[in-house]
């Protein structure tokens, strides 16, 4: 480590060449394991052919009808294509990436997505040959260990193509190779990617009806357009009726940098993209496994420098430019260009001002292709699926994101219209209608283009950030407005349904923003280091810097994706206190549906409207239930390195885990009928009891499961305050064993619910053999039995009290039953 070094005398190194990032495995001109063979080839067989060699690329340039020069000279020759590769391209590597630029109506994919991404690199083969290799970088190892020389022994890359050299020219330093085959038929590097043709049902090429369109060089790049047809069994339109299909794709090689960006190694407490490998060294006594963030290349000028180091705001060498797709509806180009630019104010955090930049894609150059993999842009889809996505591709040995395609399906504003209504209508007059305003719609457009954007530029979705505000923070106006309702656009966190029509919240309070988690992300991953000379060096110094950051301020938390069983993070939700948040939500939620016929309302609309927003509605509703769910039987985690503070794996606070079965005894097992008015019921024709039973039944299913059960008695041995199997089933069963008075459908439910109750109960009880999951194997050699079976002796003399306060008879005959029911039930232990 040289953590001392002077940065003025570090400047002056890195200016002169001195110090260099760690170069990982190269594919080296004279390998040891072709040289001999190569210097036999030279001498026997090159050498011979030399002058056939030269007079043949006379005449292919003698026909050609197109000669284009760049990183390759092309040549079309008698309906052949040909690359000519200078001696100094060899073993270079490329980043190859093919995307359609049309396809087929009815698949499902659309112009600008990628097909397939590959680095390749070409080599002096046997004779007059040049190899096409895949490089793989999974492994690596320091430039000077001689370990190293074991490690490339170990790597022989795959074989792709080899190309006959066709021609040479005299006194030149390149080989004349045709490529059209290469480009114009399928291979795993060049064309579809196996699992995309298999899912699309895709089989073979079409010989006679695929071919090359045009071949384009640039400085450090070739462009491939081809037309493939192949033969299709797919629910397509044109598969049906003739049984191929035919697509238009491009194919990007862009020449990756000699010495690759320095690394930089992931930290699990930042939510970055990464690629795994595994280092080799001499001085470790095992292997270890590492990860590498995907990011831009972002260094400062160099005469800005040591304006940098002292902590000056300064312009990069190279500002990242995305383009906005000219298909985009003119009046959505501006919102989705202010999503992009919006990240600057990130970029400052890590020094650069100006560091990103959206740009209409300028029509008139001819020169650029929006499939050309040297440009990032925003790509418009004419598609009724309702989504966004932000992907990248980046140098395979460094990270270094060479440009992103951002996708943007066109019906996202229909999905953001109806999170709009359903989250926020009560809050704001703007969201009370189906077709919103332009200007409303394009910060909505805004702030969808800001997610998608970080993404490309390597964040991950950052689950946990919403739990990090406080609930009741969300209903202050002055607090909210100023400072956002998440600290991450990363989060799923759409709008801030927690606030009251009371609280006055403006939309500055309602959307989202990037947050101060974004900022410190961008930070940590864009910061320049030039005082580390490798990713492996700079690692202790960045961890040290989260420790630290995490330390002083712990709503910078990464919660990752929402896949763990943290119930801190999760899609969708808002605030630290699942359930307070969800009651706020249930509020303003009975606010829209006592409104949505008169919302949804549109001339001629058939109800269709009112249809889909219903459904939004319970669908909303769900997503509050489930929040609240995810509290009961789980833990939380979070991700600690040694030197922090406090536990990885904590309990759920009893508390919370007891007010979460409370909110389901409320808002489920109470049911729900508000979410059905009569009005809405008769003009969308909704089957409101099938819907709540089933809901009764899928609630019962999962809270009564084995492994349910089996979980919340483990984690109650991990508390110093548990929340037991014994008050878990006394809370579930207190809420289930009632039959109040008053609407005759609530009691209709109620004795469902008590059916349903015994029946899990009995699956509990008296096991069929062999039934079910090694989970329910193992609640069933655990203690679970005997609570519930207690639980159940209980229950008799609380049925009895039940029955002796019934008037109504059929409540009573039911309630007797239920007692039968016990009884059997019972009864089958004592057989068993």
């Amino acid at each position: 480590m040289k953590n001392k070094i002077i940065f003025s005398t570090l400047a002056l190194l890195l200016s002169a060449g001195i110090i260099q990032a760690q170069q990982p495995l190269e594919k080296k001109a004279d390998k040891t394991a072709s040289k001999t063979d190569a210097k036999t080839a030279a001498k026997t067989d090159t050498l011979k052919t030399k002058n056939d060699l030269y007079e043949a690329y006379s005449k292919i340039l003698n026909k050609k009808r197109i000669s284009r020069s760049g990183v390759f000279n092309v040549i079309e020759s008698e309906k052949k294509w040909y690359l000519e590769i200078p001696d100094s391209l060899l073993n270079r590597y490329f980043l190859t990436v093919t995307r359609l630029v049309s396809a087929p109506q009815g698949f499902p994919m659309y112009g600008g997505e990628k097909l397939n991404e590959q680095t390749l690199y070409f080599e002096k083969g046997l004779g007059d040959r040049i190899q096409l290799r895949a490089a793989i970088y999974k492994q690596d190892a320091p430039e000077n260990d001689a370990i190293r020389t074991a490690l490339i022994q170990s790597q022989e890359d795959p074989i792709l193509a080899i190309l006959d050299i066709k021609g040479l020219q005299e006194g030149g330093n390149s080989y004349l190779v045709e490529v059209t085959d290469l480009f114009r038929k399928d291979n795993a590097a060049l064309s579809f990617d196996s699992r995309i043709k298999s899912e699309n049902k895709l089989s073979s090429l079409a010989d006679d009806r695929s071919f090359i369109t045009d071949m384009k060089v640039f400085p450090i790049n070739l462009e491939v357009k081809t037309t493939k047809t192949y033969s299709s069994t797919s629910g397509t339109p044109a598969a049906m009726l003739t049984g191929s299909l035919t697509f238009t794709t491009n194919t990007s090689m862009v020449l990756l940098p000699q010495v690759p960006m320095k690394k930089r190694i992931y930290d699990d407490r930042v939510g970055y993209f990464a690629n795994k490998y595994v280092l080799f060294t001499d001085k470790d006594q095992r292997s270890k496994a590492f990860n590498f963030i995907q990011r831009y290349r972002l260094e400062p000028k160099a005469k800005d420098l040591k304006r940098y180091l002292k902590g000056e705001l300064v312009e990069p060498q190279q500002q990242i430019v995305y383009y906005i797709d000219p298909a985009t509806p003119k009046k959505w180009r501006p919102y989705l260009i202010a999503g992009i630019n919006d990240w600057n104010k990130a970029f400052e955090q890590a020094g650069f001002k100006n560091a990103i930049v959206g740009k209409e894609w300028p029509e008139r150059d001819t020169t650029m292709s929006l499939e050309d993999a040297r440009f990032s842009v925003i790509r418009y889809f004419a598609s009724e699926k309702a989504n966004a996505y932000g992907p990248r591709i980046s140098d395979p040995r460094s990270g270094e994101i060479i440009e992103a395609h951002v996708g943007w399906y066109h019906n996202v504003m229909k999905l953001v219209q109806q999170w709009f209504m359903v989250q926020v209508g009560p809050l704001n007059k703007a969201a009370q209608k189906m077709q919103l305003d332009d200007e409303v719609m394009g910060q909505l457009i805004r702030f969808v283009s800001s997610h998608e954007v970080g993404h490309s530029l390597g964040l991950r979705h950052n689950m946990g950030a919403s739990s990090q505000t406080p609930v009741e923070k969300l209903r202050d106006k002055k607090w909210v407005e100023k400072n956002g309702h998440t600290v991450s656009i990363m989060d799923y966190a759409r709008f801030n349904y927690v606030a009251q029509p009371e609280d006055g919240v403006g939309l500055a309070g309602i959307y989202p923003r990037i947050g101060s988690y974004d900022k410190w992300a961008i930070q940590w991953g864009y910061q320049y280091l030039p005082q580390f000379t490798s990713g492996e060096d700079e690692q202790l110094y960045l961890s040290k810097q989260v420790t630290d950051s995490l330390s002083a301020n712990p709503k910078l938390w990464f919660g990752g994706e929402g896949n763990d069983e943290d119930p801190r993070s999760q899609r969708e939700d808002l605030g630290d206190d699942a359930v307070l948040a969800s009651n706020y939500g249930i509020k303003n939620l009975q606010r829209v549906v006592s409104n949505l016929v008169e919302w949804t309302n549109e001339p001629g609309d058939d109800y269709s409207n009112l249809k889909d927003m219903h459904k939004s509605v319970r669908a909303q509703f769900d997503r509050y239930l489930y929040h609240v769910l995810k509290n009961i039987g789980s833990q939380q985690i979070t991700k600690k390195v040694r030197g922090q503070e406090g536990a990885v794996y904590a309990a759920v606070p009893r508390e919370k885990v007891k007010a979460a079965m409370q909110y389901v005894n409320d808002h489920v097992f109470n049911p729900p009928l508000w979410l059905y008015p009569q009005d809405v019921q008769d003009l969308i024709g909704k089957d409101a009891n099938k819907e709540i039973v089933e809901q009764h039944e899928q609630m019962l299913n999962m809270l009564m499961s084995p492994g349910m059960l089996y979980n919340v008695y483990m984690k109650s041995f991990n508390s110093t305050n548990p929340y037991g199997l014994n008050e878990y089933l006394n809370d579930m069963g207190g809420a289930i064993w009632t039959l109040p008075a008053g609407d005759p459908r609530v009691a209709v439910f109620k004795r469902a619910q008590q059916r349903f109750f015994l029946e899990k109960v009995n699956q509990i009880i008296n096991p069929k053999v062999g039934q079910g999951s090694d989970i329910i194997s193992q609640a069933q050699r655990s203690d679970i039995q005997l609570y519930v079976r207690n639980y159940l002796i209980a229950l008799v003399p609380e049925i009895n009290q039940l029955v002796a306060k019934q008037k109504d008879p059929l409540n009573k005959q039911h309630l007797e039953l239920m007692l039968l029911e016990i009884k059997r039930i019972q009864n089958q232990i004592n057989k068993d």
